[in-house]
């Protein structure tokens, strides 16, 4: 019997790393092993890896003595930070350049790096367009992460720069939006105008992620941005109310107000959604919907999410 190819999960038990590994261990006869890497090995979704038959290990990424045997005789390795956790981009930076040099002690064959774009490559630290935060940041969830990149091409890790989308779970977990008219009218509020908003259901991100280590070679040293679609404000909110069977409307507001909306970090996201707003060409077309469907042939449109998922969207 070949002996399968370990990939090692970091933050296995999270949206992204637990979507790939249920992806691998959803196929018991493949090429691939899971060994899902989680700081508590006891917690309820380890204990559920472990009975679906993943290698639970203990690992740290802020610590490279735990990530040693981690990354030790794995083939691949999925590499991903956790930014709300800390909101620090150099935590981020640090991390990454942890797990990139792991990785190449461990002579890894293929990273994926989640990563986003440094958004001050188009929106430089001068520039007022939008303010600047941290004193060195546009968007910093996303720039930590951008400039991270550099760090595992430095160190000389065969990798795939990997672009997510932004989470149609948000629906779920962070409300409909910020708004409701007396009328009881439900609203999502973005500072988008008519820009489309590439976005994606978590499940998938793992998905995509596996049929990238499943081709190989034919990735390593490229940029690949997945999404389920590409929908405006207008669009997202006409799909909501066809799958509430309530109406639910679109309330585009200014940058400025959102970043003055009493939602936590308020002004990073603001700046995010107005970095996506006046570069959608650019942010779009990294997303190839089509590409990710080759890679994940059971992609989710929006609507097919909803149909999933309606009955968890709060409407209060």
């Amino acid at each position: 019997m070949t002996e399968k190819k370990i990939i090692a999960v970091v933050g296995a038990t999270g949206a992204q790393g637990g979507g790939l590994a249920h992806a691998i261990l959803n196929e018991p006869h493949g090429a691939f092993a899971v060994r899902a890497l989680t700081r508590n090995v006891n917690s309820d979704k380890a204990k559920e890896l472990a009975k679906l038959g993943a290698e639970v290990v203990a690992a740290d990424i802020d610590h490279a003595t735990s990530l040693k045997l981690a990354f030790d005789g794995v083939y691949g390795v999925y590499c991903v930070t956790f930014f709300w956790e800390h909101c620090l981009p150099e935590k981020e930076m640090f991390q990454a350049a942890v797990m990139a040099q792991a990785a190449k002690n461990a002579g890894v064959k293929h990273v994926i790096w989640s990563t986003l774009e440094d958004t001050r490559k188009w929106v430089p630290i001068r520039d007022n367009r939008m303010p600047t935060i941290m004193d060195k940041y546009k968007v910093p969830h996303f720039d930590g992460k951008g400039a991270s990149n550099e760090a595992f091409r430095q160190i000389g890790v065969p990798t795939t720069y990997f672009l997510t989308s932004l989470y149609w779970e948000n629906f779920i977990y962070l409300g409909m939006g910020h708004a409701k008219s007396p009328d009881g009218t439900l609203a999502i509020t973005l500072p988008t105008g008519d820009k489309r908003l590439p976005g994606i259901a978590a499940e998938d991100i793992g998905k995509c992620a596996f049929g990238i280590f499943k081709r190989g070679v034919e990735f390593i040293g490229r940029t690949v941005g997945i999404a389920g679609g590409h929908l405006t404000g207008v669009q997202m909110a006409s799909a909501l109310s066809k799958a509430l069977g309530r109406k639910v409307t679109y309330n585009d507001v200014p940058p400025d107000v959102y970043r003055g909306l009493d939602l936590p970090a308020a002004r990073d996201l603001g700046n995010m959604f107005q970095f996506i707003r006046d570069f959608e060409t650019d942010f779009c077309a990294a997303r190839d919907v089509e590409l990710s469907r080759t890679l994940n042939p059971a992609l989710l449109s929006f609507d097919a999410w909803l149909d999933k998922n309606k009955d968890r969207i709060p409407l209060e």
